[in-house]
């Protein structure tokens, strides 16, 4: 639980699909406990009801927007863990809650109400209307995304009645969000693969040796787990870098930095979460070339 929270859970589309998925079946759940509620006071019939509906359902959405634009932004801030996101989808849950209990028992009860009994009974509802479609999101968005990676890792399973070359089974394959293939290219001519929010911008040189970025709707994490066992490795939250292409690999007071062999490529810094694989990845392949203390 105290994992970090995977980054297709915070990305803008996925945020936008909970939110919608959730408000509908929400709405679907609300009308079919209507009949079985004794403070159930929805309706589109009466106007005062219409108009108590209408309130609550405006500022839940208002709410949950709210929430997930915080949440979305959150994501520059810090490294939300599986903890603070559960914690987060309950705050959500309860204020709406509250909501609902005070309209209850200060507008629409039918009969005088206690307030706490009110609370406990739209928190039963609260919890399958909002915990439910939040977990069916969680789970399609993960089986997209792990669809997505194993499509990525086992593309040169790819049925075809071309025959196979050796060189092609080695160059770097990039896929976009629907698994459509985007990008193919000699690992000789990447240099590193940038994130940028929902998409990524792809580095490399074309056939006149010029630095070239090529932006497709993918994420970084997805690209990641597809070059395990390559020289390309993720040196920070932002950069996955062809360590091939590194000249320098420096010590400074921040940390290290990767230097690669293009002049127009500023250096690239390796933050604490990666510096272990990079050094690694050195160690074991490239003895001649160590980290330099200054």
């Amino acid at each position: 639980m105290n994992r970090k929270l995977p980054e297709y859970l915070l990305g803008k589309y996925q945020l936008i699909g909970t939110v919608t998925f959730s408000v509908l079946f929400a709405v679907v759940y609300l009308n079919m406990s209507i009949p079985f509620s004794d403070t159930a006071w929805f309706g589109l019939g009466d106007s005062v009801m219409f108009l108590y509906t209408l309130l609550f359902i405006i500022v839940s959405l208002i709410i949950l927007i709210t929430s997930r634009i915080f949440m979305y932004t959150s994501k520059k801030l810090f490294e939300m863990t599986y903890v603070e996101y559960t914690l987060w989808c309950l705050a959500e849950i309860i204020m709406i809650c509250g909501l609902y209990t005070w309209i209850t028992t200060d507008w629409a009860a039918p009969h005088s109400e206690v307030a706490l009994k009110v609370f406990g009974r739209a928190m039963n509802n609260g919890v399958v209307a909002l915990g439910v479609p939040y977990i069916i999101a969680g789970m399609y968005f993960a089986i997209i995304d792990k669809n997505n990676t194993i499509r990525l890792m086992n593309y040169e399973n790819v049925v075809t009645d071309e025959p196979a070359r050796p060189e092609a089974l080695h160059k770097v394959t990039l896929f976009d969000n629907n698994g459509s293939l985007k990008m193919s290219v000699n690992p000789d001519s990447l240099y590193y693969i940038e994130s940028d929010d929902n998409y990524i911008k792809v580095w490399y040189t074309d056939n006149k040796g010029t630095l070239q970025p090529y932006i497709l709707r993918c994420r970084l994490k997805t690209v990641e787990a597809s070059f395990k066992g390559s020289g390309l490795i993720r040196c920070n939250r932002k950069y996955i870098v062809n360590l091939n292409k590194v000249v320098t690999l420096r010590k400074e007071n921040d940390g290290y930095i990767l230097v690669l062999d293009n002049v127009s490529i500023p250096p690239i810094p390796v933050t604490k979460t990666y510096t272990d694989a990079v050094l690694s990845h050195f160690t074991e392949t490239s003895p001649l070339l160590e980290p330099m203390e200054e």
